[in-house]
């Protein structure tokens, strides 16, 4: 069935929507993830098929050995959520009696968006977005344009590469409306991306904290005024979705062991980055295990911590208080110039005492800020909208950042074998 890629009937484009998918991928979350042809080939192509060697959640897997899905997991149910959201949309409209605002064009720029959404991640991206590196919404976009198999499988499908880039990076402004819509729809308060991550982390890690109920939400999204809205009565599932979101920073993505590993991974790369041993392109591209790999690569000792966490050697803290605004050391940590000075200063005044200890070997970890979206409008029975901040006694504007700080800590790092020696140092230094 061939229709014109900017058909807007929502009748025509539904039909299409559920008749021409069938081809099925089986997910363990999901159930049947169901494909065309089109969407099949995009699948297949060696960009893609690279985000299937690169795990969702790094070393979470040494303190939840589930936890070995990858990107392509991922991606895939990111697809399937979008394609739900998707029918309903469409279904929405036809009960209400409206032209939809929707083309099959868009609807299929946003599906490609959803699926190669990561395609530019590259193992520990998010752990390392203080440093001077590329998005990688932005290396995604690059690889879409420049790769031939992926750029010949979406022109195969009808799909113009420049609207799924527009959709996936939002640092240039969206060239229509429609444009607008898919980009709030795929990175918004009720998005694709989250709705699969966390009922996928939490099923992978064997944790309750991120389950959703998925279907209610997807059924309660509509167009209001051209972006996603929800009705005044859906604000209890967005506070739930909030409120898993910090369960799983709290007890999955920010545990103890979890935030000992990416520290020590990105300890690594900043130090031989700053050396020039390394360089950033060298990090674009790569998979789990060519990343594990660059120890054997290039000659810098401090690279030697990326084998310590392959290997589950992982540091321990020495120092692990909650963060305070009072402390002057904790405010200037959250600062990557800053934050290196002060390791310097308590690395000088610990090798005094133990000359064994690298300046690698000590790393203060304090976590990244934390966002919790409550932007999306809510429909009020009279037809007009309310910031969804404006119902939630959780997640208003004053206090959506609260959750954040509340789970913020400031760790220092050190091996396992000098925890005792450096503790009372440490301690003093960090809190003096």
């Amino acid at each position: 069935m061939k229709f014109s890629g900017d058909q807007k009937d929502p009748q025509v484009i539904l039909s299409w929507l559920d008749g021409s998918f069938q081809e099925p991928v089986r997910d363990p979350l999901w159930g049947n993830i169901l494909l065309n042809e089109n969407f099949d080939r995009i699948r297949a192509t060696v960009a893609f098929q690279k985000l299937g060697r690169i795990k969702q959640l790094g070393p979470a897997y040494l303190t939840y050995p589930g936890a070995v899905h990858t990107r392509l997991n991922h991606s895939l149910g990111v697809y399937h959520v979008a394609r739900l959201i998707s029918a309903s949309l469409l279904r929405h409209s036809i009960n209400e009696g409206k032209d939809g605002n929707l083309t099959i064009n868009g609807i299929s720029a946003f599906l490609a968006a959803a699926l190669l959404h990561d395609l530019g991640h590259f193992p520990y991206a998010h752990s390392l977005k203080e440093l001077p590196l590329l998005k990688h919404e932005f290396l995604g976009t690059r690889i879409i344009r420049a790769d031939k198999e992926l750029h010949d499988a979406l022109d195969k499908a009808g799909i113009d590469a420049n609207d799924v880039c527009e959709i996936i990076d939002d640092s240039q402004p969206p060239s229509s409306d429609e444009i607008r819509f898919y980009r709030a729809l795929l990175s918004g308060t009720l998005d694709p991306d989250k709705l699969d991550y966390l009922n996928r982390d939490a099923f992978f890690c064997g944790v309750p904290y991120g389950s959703q109920d998925t279907s209610y939400i997807i059924n309660k999204i509509y167009i209001h005024e051209g972006m996603p809205a929800v009705p005044d009565r859906a604000a209890g599932s967005i506070e739930h979705l909030l409120f898993s979101k910090y369960q799983m920073y709290r007890n999955v993505y920010w545990h103890k062991r979890n935030r000992a590993a990416t520290a020590m991974i990105k300890e690594a790369v900043i130090t031989t980055l700053d050396d020039g041993d390394l360089h950033a392109d060298d990090l674009y591209g790569l998979d789990d295990e060519q990343f594990s790999f660059l120890s054997c690569l290039h000659s810098h000792p401090a690279l030697a911590l990326i084998s310590h966490v392959r290997d589950n050697r992982l540091y321990v803290p020495c120092y692990d208080k909650p963060y305070d605004e009072g402390n002057q050391n904790h405010r200037q940590s959250l600062n990557l110039a800053e934050r290196k000075e002060i390791k310097q200063n308590i690395h000088a005044r610990l090798s005094r005492k133990i000359h064994a200890l690298s300046p690698w070997d000590v790393i203060i970890d304090i976590p990244e800020p934390l966002s919790f979206e409550v932007d999306i409008p809510l429909i009020t029975e009279n037809g007009g909208t309310i910031p969804f901040s404006a119902v939630s006694g959780i997640f208003d504007c004053k206090v959506s950042e609260n959750p954040a700080r509340l789970l913020r800590r400031v760790r220092v790092f050190v091996p396992a074998e000098q925890e005792d020696a450096c503790r009372d140092i440490v301690q003093t230094m960090m809190d003096g």
